[in-house]
């Protein structure tokens, strides 16, 4: 077969799995996102050569008992602040960390907060004061879809300055802003049409998904520029092999791993402020 026929048909699929079982129940939505997070870890431990049963046990256990028992506020913030502190490690090994190896703890320390802990937080951001709301998790997807495409549509028509160019090549500064631009647009619209917020409102989602949209925008690019590094300490293309033309469930996710703790960071002063 083809190989852009093979990465739209798993792309395709991909992308239905994700809004029918997202769209359908929470249950759905959960089980989605278990497997998610399993594969992710399994893939991970691959990428940094770690032992994965315990990592895998770890996982599946914390996860159940962070879906199916309610927590409280306090034990929400404090994942929140574990995520937060490896995110700012992953950001240290992209930018300042010259080493060629990661020791046996970092790689203990990433795969619980970047890639666990996340999974998790993602569990969380479509609960508001109604319950599930599947509308806010897809549109998360679109603004990371939408900036994924169109950093790529600028970067190529247009992109001459690298943005990071010994991690990914293909990058540019020019691609970033335009991606950025074109998510809030999308954010614009998905205020607008989807969401449909209550009468008088609109100014106050207008603002969230404009801001939102931002924030999923930089930190998914960081996510996805994170997720390389650890690609090229490795030695590796992809993370697996998974999804043909697309490579493993990480290379797919690593943007929302990234972006769910700082958007559920944003939704929380939202929160308080309010």
């Amino acid at each position: 077969m083809n190989e852009s026929l093979k990465r739209l048909l798993s792309g395709v699929v991909y992308v239905a799995l994700l809004l029918i079982a997202t769209s359908y129940s929470v249950t759905s939505f959960y089980i989605l996102f278990g497997v998610f997070m399993l594969i992710a870890i399994y893939e991970f431990c691959q990428l940094v050569n770690l032992n994965k049963i315990l990592p895998l046990l770890f996982g599946a256990f914390i996860y159940y008992l962070a879906t199916q028992f309610k927590t409280t506020q306090f034990n929400d913030v404090l994942l929140l602040l574990a995520t937060l502190f490896v995110s700012v490690k992953c950001l240290h090994l992209l930018f300042v960390s010259k080493k060629g190896k990661i020791d046996k703890l970092s790689k203990y320390i990433y795969v619980i907060g970047y890639v666990i802990f996340p999974f998790i937080l993602i569990t969380k951001i479509p609960f508001g004061i109604k319950g599930f709301n599947p509308k806010i998790i897809i549109s998360i997807f679109i603004l990371i879809w939408t900036n994924d495409t169109f950093a790529y549509i600028v970067g190529k028509s247009i992109g001459k300055h690298k943005l990071l160019e010994k991690i990914s090549p293909k990058k540019t500064i020019e691609g970033f802003i335009g991606g950025i631009l074109f998510s809030v647009i999308a954010g614009i619209l998905i205020s607008k049409f989807y969401i449909q917020p209550k009468p008088n409102h609109h100014f106050i989602s207008l603002f969230i998904w404009t801001i939102s949209a931002v924030i999923i925008s930089v930190f998914s690019t960081l996510g996805d520029l994170i997720e390389s590094k650890f690609k090229r300490i490795a030695g590796v293309k992809d993370s697996g092999n998974i999804m043909p033309g697309h490579g493993g469930v990480l290379d797919r996710l690593d943007s929302i791993i990234f972006v769910a703790p700082f958007v559920y960071l944003f939704y929380q002063i939202l929160y308080y402020v309010s």
